[in-house]
């Protein structure tokens, strides 16, 4: 039976009509499996079928089969069906045409015309030749990192721990330091200005293409298929003013969205080992795969988000049965911790099990792997600890659990987060673990307090509602940081001496870094507009702005006289809160300890939190005497 498409190209009447027997060829040289197989993981439905998650809409659950004996594909959630050919039109949008001398190059099959000539053509499709020209281009980079002139290009990868069969084994290239190296070698190569241009490949100058990236080391990002759509730079030459990473922009081929470094090489593992590692740079996808951890992929200049978790579970393929997992990792600094909550916000997309792995000392894989080895790199990802777990465990730990007023403080922020949980049993599990952390000892009460949570987000009225009392920890933060703004010069380095995890609420986190960024407080001189306008001009991150117009104008209620005074003591509490949260940690830890069956790690403790005590003793001796 011909499809509509088909007809299609046999009646356009044009020369250059693929001929009917190549068509046959093409579908026979293409396992519908196979093709299908580059996008997303199929299982064995029984019957000679195979099925999967649709990739042409959303679902939870497989519908989408495949007939290998009859070359056919079918959903039965959106309807979508057809042959091996029909597949790839809809899932790269392709003229019928093009889809057919997509496959074709796929197969190794020269295509020949009823009126005469051989594929490739030069008008054939868009898509096919932008596809060649990266092809292209990632050869020439490559071929160029083996050149003097990439002599920073491998020093960086060697401190990293990258040898050159490593860099063969990503495709890692250098981008000459030159206006047209590469735009000169494509049209070199038959392609046009415009193809190059609307590629990323090159931006338009004034006398022709000039190359986009320039004296960068190069990263080849490829799509599920294994084909070149777009690259990542890193910035190697100090005269080089643009970024440190620059990534190719959106274009008919690489959409950013849509888009995961690695998947290429992961996709296979992923779907055998039903886990997919989520890291945040190049380098560290390859630390990972080299280190033994082959489902590591990273996104490419933008946040993790919902068309990037279509793309995993498509893999994975994420449904109740087969149970996977998805694991993040992040920098154990503050905007590591930032970006996991943020990844918490789409956990519930997946049906799989989502995890969190932060090395406690703030090193990447890549740097990890430099520096404890790749044993260490499988110890991080193996140490994961549930999604859920750790986003409720970071909220609660801004807080100051000695207190009553901190522990309630503490609940009714986490309280949102548990109450969040789709899955009753596990919401009821993390409530009696939240119940356990905060040491109430009462979980109807902490049950109860996650109930108003959740009507409060569905919309219903809470009973008898109360506002949480604001932790004094944060409300040292938030007095430090109004004094930043408005009185600087009563703080003095003392504040810049502060480390940055002293501020743990969010914005206050946000309104810190700015202040960092604009060179701290000594830079302040006297205040006023000109201090003002120099935070402005560092607040870069989203909301940023509005933080310093309100903690700028936010009252302070302290009296003229007393204001040297009320500064001090706020320094002294900021500098007491990290030692307080140690010292209350390791409490905790010494009371859960059995000090005669494990006396070497109790005595270890121990002495650890007598040197904290004497450090919080000095600290407050010192402020008494002031």
């Amino acid at each position: 039976m011909v499809s509509l498409s088909e007809a299609g190209n046999r009646l356009t009447g044009v020369a250059g009509r693929i001929r009917d027997v190549d068509i046959a060829l093409v579908r026979e040289r293409s396992p519908i499996a196979d093709v299908i197989g580059e996008h997303i993981q199929l299982r064995n439905a029984g019957g000679g079928n195979l099925k999967g998650l649709c990739p042409f809409h959303d679902e939870k659950s497989p519908s989408f089969n495949v007939t290998p004996e009859r070359g056919m594909y079918f959903c039965f959630g959106c309807s979508e069906g057809g042959d091996v050919i029909t597949f790839v039109e809809k899932i790269e949008h392709l003229p019928f045409s093009e889809a057919v001398e997509r496959l074709a190059q796929r197969a190794g099959i020269q295509l020949q015309f009823e009126q005469g000539g051989y594929a490739p053509r030069r008008d054939h499709g868009e898509r096919a030749r932008l596809i060649e020209a990266h092809r292209v281009a990632a050869e020439f980079y490559a071929d160029k990192l083996l050149g003097p002139d990439a002599a920073p290009g491998r020093r960086f990868l060697s401190e990293r721990g990258f040898e050159r069969a490593d860099a063969e084994t990503f495709g890692v290239g250098y981008a000459p330091n030159e206006w047209e190296a590469l735009a000169r070698h494509l049209m070199g190569r038959g392609f046009t200005a415009d193809e190059i241009v609307k590629g990323g490949l090159a931006k338009q100058g004034r006398r022709g293409p000039i190359d986009r990236f320039r004296g960068r080391l190069i990263w080849p990002i490829r799509d599920a298929t294994g084909d070149v759509i777009g690259f990542g730079a890193r910035k190697l030459l100090d005269s080089d003013d643009g970024p440190k990473y620059l990534n190719t922009p959106d274009s008919p081929l690489y959409k950013k969205s849509q888009v995961l470094y690695g998947i290429d090489l992961a996709k296979r593992e992923i779907s055998k080992r039903a886990q997919a590692v989520i890291v945040e740079g190049y380098t560290d996808v390859m630390a990972c795969h080299l280190a033994g951890i082959p489902t590591a992929v990273a996104t490419c200049g933008t946040s993790f988000g919902e068309e990037h978790i279509k793309i995993l579970r498509r893999f994975l393929l994420d449904q109740a049965e087969f149970r996977g997992e998805v694991v993040f990792t992040f920098d154990g600094d503050a905007a590591g911790q930032k970006a996991a909550l943020r990844a918490f916000a789409d956990e519930q997309k997946f049906v799989t099990q989502t995890y969190v792995a932060i090395q406690a000392d703030g090193l990447d894989p890549c740097d990890l792997r430099v520096k404890q080895g790749d044993a260490a790199v499988r110890d991080l990802i193996a140490s994961r600890e549930p999604l859920f777990q750790f986003a409720i465990r970071s909220t609660i730990a801004r807080y100051d659990l000695r207190s009553n007023e901190g522990k309630i403080a503490a609940l009714d922020a986490a309280a949102p987060i548990v109450a969040a949980i789709k899955d009753a049993g596990l919401r009821k599990r993390y409530a009696i673990d939240l119940d356990r952390w905060l040491g109430f000892m009462d979980e109807r009460f902490v049950i109860q307090r996650i109930g108003d949570a959740a009507r409060a987000q569905q919309g219903r009225p809470q009973r008898a509602p109360k506002a949480a009392p604001l932790d004094p920890s944060v409300r040292v933060e938030g007095e430090l940081l109004k004094l930043a703004l408005q009185r600087p010069a009563l703080l003095g380095p003392r504040f810049d001496a502060l480390a940055p995890e002293t501020f743990t609420a969010a914005n206050h986190v946000i309104l810190h870094k700015v202040i960092v960024e604009a060179g701290g407080v000594a830079q302040a001189k006297a205040g006023g507009r000109e201090w003002l306008e120099r935070l402005m001009a560092h607040a870069h991150e989203e909301g940023a702005r509005a933080l310093v117009t309100r903690f700028a104008v936010e009252a302070i209620h302290i009296e003229a006289h007393a204001e040297e005074r009320y500064a001090r003591d706020m320094l002294i509490a900021a500098e007491l809160m990290p030692l307080d949260r140690a010292i209350a940690q390791l409490k905790s830890r010494l009371e859960r300890l059995n000090p005669v069956e494990r006396q070497q790690d109790y005595n270890k403790l121990f002495g650890e939190l007598v040197a904290l005590e004497g450090q919080r003793r000095v600290l407050r001796d010192g402020a008494a005497g002031s």
